[in-house]
């Protein structure tokens, strides 16, 4: 039986990826028939550069998980998304202690490669960063590998 979107909503919010756990990521909202995620996250000090800003890669991360989820969700079966290619462009910085949000989207859902964008946004929903990416749908076996009360295990 399918899961609906709030029962997918509360599953991916207890078995999050370690770099979503990571980096503090919190999933608001997924639609599986759309394709779409949206996470938040809090700029802490050890995500910044010396300015005082966001490290890139950080924001990448993050623009990459947002877009993963989406194609999993849309994907309606358990499957990884292995990254063939993405690209990343800012728009302006994100400052220490904002919070920002992040929205997954499936633009192309094909049956072995699928194509995804995602935004990071402000509060004022500025546009800040867009990734865009490619990705390998594969079927997953076993258990998989989650962040669970601070640490890996397996789930």
């Amino acid at each position: 039986m399918a899961l609906t979107d709030a029962e997918l909503l509360e599953r991916m919010r207890g078995r999050k990826a370690p770099t979503t756990a990571l980096l503090g990521l919190e999933l608001e909202a997924v639609s599986q028939s759309a394709g779409t995620t949206r996470y938040r996250m809090l700029a802490k000090p050890e995500f910044c550069n010396p300015m005082g800003n966001l490290q890139g890669g950080i924001i990448t991360t993050a623009l990459d998980d947002a877009a993963a989820t989406a194609v999993i969700a849309k994907a309606g079966r358990r499957v990884g998304v292995p990254t063939i290619e993405f690209k990343v462009s800012f728009f302006a910085p994100a400052r220490l202690g904002g919070s920002y949000v992040f929205e997954g989207r499936v633009l192309k859902m094909g049956r072995s490669i699928s194509f995804a964008e995602a935004d990071m946004l402000d509060e004022t929903g500025k546009l800040l960063a867009r990734l865009t990416t490619s990705c390998v749908l594969v079927e997953v076996e076993g258990p998989g590998l989650f962040a669970g009360n601070g640490a890996e295990t397996e789930a």
